[in-house]
């Protein structure tokens, strides 16, 4: 547990939230500042920052829990989809260095925007570029 971070101290109960499920490895809590009803987080209990630092059986339990809670958020504020997504470091967004997934329920008339519309601009790639591109992650990926 980190001391400064305000996601362990509501794992250690310092802090109040709305938990809205628990198990030995992950907490799940209405987020303080919902961007839509039902705007849910999901944490591991343990401190990690991002994403990468996350070992891989934490990690497992925590996409089961993201995986088990969508639906049922989903389902509780009548929503029409949801985003599940992570902020996965500051230049993405990540306001606590704690990593956290989160369900934000959609709704047909939100006026939201898709996943795909949190970049900015899309870059101009050639085939060339993106095939040096998979390579590198392929090459990378396989280094495990």
């Amino acid at each position: 547990m980190a001391e400064d971070c305000i996601f362990c101290q509501i794992v250690d109960g310092e802090i109040p939230a709305r938990v809205v499920y628990e198990d030995a490895d992950v907490l799940a809590f209405l987020d303080a500042n919902p961007l839509a009803p039902g705007h849910t987080l999901v944490i591991p209990k343990e401190h990690h920052e991002t994403l990468g630092d996350v070992p891989p059986e934490s990690g497992e339990m925590m996409f089961a829990a993201l995986h088990y809670l969508t639906p049922i958020v989903e389902d509780v504020v009548g929503a029409d989809g949801s985003n599940v997504a992570f902020n996965n470091g500051e230049a993405a967004g990540q306001e606590v260095p704690h990593v956290h997934g989160h369900i934000i329920p959609r709704f047909d008339d939100d006026g939201g925007r898709p996943v795909h519309a949190v970049a900015g601009e899309r870059p101009d790639l050639s085939d060339a570029e993106l095939d040096d591109i998979a390579d590198s992650i392929a090459d990378s990926a396989g280094e495990e």
